[in-house]
């Protein structure tokens, strides 16, 4: 089954870190290894793979942005009910509820269950939806601190140019449009580095859960976390398959990017605004250790388990 080695090896990294085997300096050295080298070199490595190519129609963006919105907006709403929850707050509860960890859990679930046919997809996604998302929420949470546009632009601008994944995603696309695929040295050392990325991540994931609290706020994190396993997927999904038609894989890629748990961005904005910073927290680990059971469902549907 998919998901067992992928969650398998999440629980292994929690379990080590709970041991004392791996200490937060490890954990926090294996995170950035993995965001700063080996998924950006995964990202140039598929990108400039010959034969890697496909069409997007604008079905497959409206189908995962359109579920990415919704859900957004139902998790801002349901935080604007709650009380001491300010505006930036409940923009980062649906930020939260929308914004998908497709590092460290996306790209190896994805990849293990389309192989080729949805590394296309995946990874225009992927392009897309780092720097569309983080501009919604950073745009969204300054406004309310009544920056500037220039000021928002300024900043938007530092936080995708300073990103690995979308320096990276950048690089690939080039390579690719100019017809470049590396050789050599250079593709040896790429994919060396490429056939880490998703051990890396999921051991750096697994080690990194020690630090977040889930009895900070459960009832608030299980909201988020159903928002973001249950509802933004299956809008996705009833979007990709019902109204728009696009092929088996690319409807299957948009649901199963969607599915996946809170991303570390929810949490790492969070710190930024010194806003929800324990509620986002036990999100993020309330969804991933529900997700192996979300995701053997969403996988069963979809075909793939």
């Amino acid at each position: 089954m998919i998901i067992v080695p992928i969650f398998g090896i999440i629980l292994i990294g929690w379990g080590a870190a709970l041991a004392g085997l791996l200490s937060d300096k490890v954990s926090e050295g294996l995170s950035e290894y993995v965001f700063a080298i080996a998924v950006p070199s995964l990202i140039i490595a598929t990108l400039t793979r010959p034969g890697l190519d496909g069409e997007i129609s604008w079905g497959y963006w409206i189908s995962y942005f359109g579920g990415a919105g919704m859900s957004w907006l139902a998790g801002s709403l349901i935080a604007r009910r709650r009380a001491g929850i300010e505006r930036q707050g409940a923009i980062l509860h649906g930020f939260a509820a929308s914004q998908s960890n497709t590092i460290f859990v996306g790209v190896p679930t994805i990849l293990q269950a389309y192989g080729e046919e949805g590394a296309f997809p995946l990874f225009l996604l992927l392009a897309v939806h780092l720097p569309l998302m983080m501009g919604c929420a950073t745009f969204l949470i300054e406004a309310e601190a009544g920056r500037s546009l220039w000021q928002r632009l300024r900043g938007l601008g530092l936080v995708l140019i300073r990103n690995p994944i979308f320096v990276a995603l950048l690089i690939g696309m080039a390579l690719k449009q100019g017809g470049i695929v590396p050789s050599g040295i250079p593709k040896a050392l790429i994919d060396m580095f490429a056939a880490t990325a998703s051990t890396c991540a999921l051991i750096a994931l697994g080690a990194g859960l020690r630090r977040y609290r889930v009895l900070f706020d459960l009832p608030g994190a299980v909201v988020i976390a159903l928002l973001k396993l249950v509802v933004h997927p299956l809008i996705v999904w009833l979007l990709a398959t019902k109204l728009f038609a696009m092929p088996p894989a690319y409807a299957g890629v948009a649901t199963l990017f969607a599915a996946m748990p809170v991303g570390i961005n929810a949490y790492l904005l969070a710190m930024r605004y010194r806003t929800e910073t324990g509620l986002i927290a036990a999100s993020l680990l309330v969804s991933t250790l529900l997700a192996p059971f979300t995701t053997i469902a969403w996988l069963t549907l979809l075909g793939r388990a």
